[in-house]
């Protein structure tokens, strides 16, 4: 019997396990916390033969990736494994694959629901959803795969390839992992690797480190933008309509997805529904009408004349930056995980947009220095630390007569004190219900 190892027990590691098991592996799943020791995985590595070794995204390159490197052994994820078993087993479904620094869960989500609408058979995974090789291998009859995938989750791509593959934007975010910005956009395009003439790479003409990598692009490029460019875009914005080639498929102010950052989203959902002959009507009726996501620029709950919008997906700078842009002089909650990024672009939005901020996670403190050495006043900064002790101080001097927008936009990950961003925003609504409802 074929032997796997399997290093990260979270949704991809389980779901990679499940599936190499259908293979028929025998899978040792390493994980500190809830698997195989890793010091046990390292006596596996030396004593046993191993065919295949899946790392999990969130897994950092520890030394037992080191030996299985040493060992010459094959390191992949979840999304190749996913591809392998779908080309092994004749799958036809088609595969839409995303990334992006923001805006890819609303993309990945709304096409998905789109593709629904028109009549296919589509799921999404990857990023969001199950593991890509576990939604592929109990799904074989899918029209579309809409597979969100992070920076993380393509690190290890040698054969996989999507029928439509699109990068939504590129902005500065996890230094921690990478070298510098180049290995960070550089690894977000292996989302297009390996494609031909035959697939199609969605271009955001607005994007100038995409512009930048165009040379990386190997399938046929379909352009689109925020302006008409010498690229001759597809779908472009003009007089606040979004167009697809001349023809108007709908008005910004009636679409139910708001804000600038929305505006860019929906260019590639029309860009998608067009490239598979979606109506430009189902288009636009889909997006007069679909609904916002949990924890994105989600408008939950009122207090009096004060409301409360959850961002916790706002994970990095740029994100927090539309959102907070989204409001006049709203009152913020921010913070987490350090990233290891330069935050004084940050710091400068909070000083000339924000009323008063209240800071939370690991970079709490620097943010608070930056704040201040930038000449932020003292008396509009609030280093918390936690969420329940910022509804403490929200509740004592929030007076729910006067209009506020409280907006919850972390500006950064979740990690230091919660599992992943939909636990920080569902315990920040929980909080909320429990000081203001």
């Amino acid at each position: 019997m074929k032997k796997a190892i399997v290093f990260g027990a979270g949704i991809s590691g389980k779901g990679a396990e499940k599936t190499l098991m259908k293979m028929g592996y025998e899978v040792y799943l390493i994980d500190d916390k809830i698997g195989i020791p890793s010091e046990d995985g390292m006596k596996i590595l030396e004593n046993e033969k191993i065919d295949i070794f899946i790392k999990s995204p969130g897994v950092p390159y520890t030394k037992l990736i080191e030996k299985a490197l040493e060992l010459n052994l094959e390191v992949i994820d979840d999304i190749e494994l996913g591809y392998r078993y779908k080309i092994k087993n004749g799958i036809l479904g088609k595969i839409i694959a995303i990334t992006g620094t923001n805006g890819k869960t609303t993309v990945t989500s709304k096409i998905k629901e789109l593709l629904e609408v028109a009549g296919f058979r589509a799921k999404v995974c990857g990023n969001i959803g199950y593991s890509f090789s576990q939604t592929i291998m109990e799904n074989s009859d899918l029209d579309y795969y809409v597979l969100e995938a992070s920076s993380y989750q393509l690190e290890n791509i040698k054969e996989f390839k999507a029928d439509i593959a699109l990068i939504v934007n590129l902005a500065p975010d996890h230094l921690a992992r990478y070298k510098n910005l180049d290995h960070y956009y550089d690894t977000k395009f292996n989302i297009g690797i390996n494609q031909k003439e035959e697939e199609y790479f969605l271009v955001n003409t607005s994007c100038a480190e995409i512009l930048k990598r165009i040379k990386n692009i190997s399938g046929t490029k379909f352009y689109l933008g925020m302006n008409k460019t010498e690229k001759d875009e597809k779908v472009w914005v003009k007089n606040e309509k979004i167009l697809y080639e001349n023809e108007i498929v709908l008005e910004e102010r009636l679409a139910s997805l708001k804000g600038k950052h929305n505006l860019e989203n929906m260019l590639f959902i029309v860009a998608v529904g067009k490239i598979l002959n979606i109506s430009t009507e189902v288009i636009r009726e889909f997006l007069y009408s679909t609904g916002t996501l949990e924890h994105r620029m989600e408008n939950f709950l009122k207090y009096g004349e004060v409301q409360f919008i959850n961002d916790s997906k706002g994970t990095n700078i740029d994100s927090t930056k539309f959102a907070i842009e989204a409001f006049h002089q709203p009152i913020l909650i921010c913070g987490g995980y350090d990233k290891k990024l330069d935050l004084i672009d940050l710091e400068e939005l909070i000083k000339n947009n924000v009323k008063e901020v209240y800071l939370i996670g690991d970079i709490s403190d620097k943010l608070s220095e930056g704040l201040l050495k930038i000449g932020y006043s003292q008396d509009k900064i609030f280093n918390l630390k936690t969420l329940e002790k910022v509804m403490e101080k929200l509740k004592e001097r929030i007076d729910k007569n006067q209009k506020e927008v409280i907006l919850f936009s972390p500006a950064t990950s979740s990690f230091d004190q919660f599992k992943n961003f939909e636990e920080r925003g569902k315990i920040f609504k929980e909080l909320v219900k429990s000081y203001f409802n």
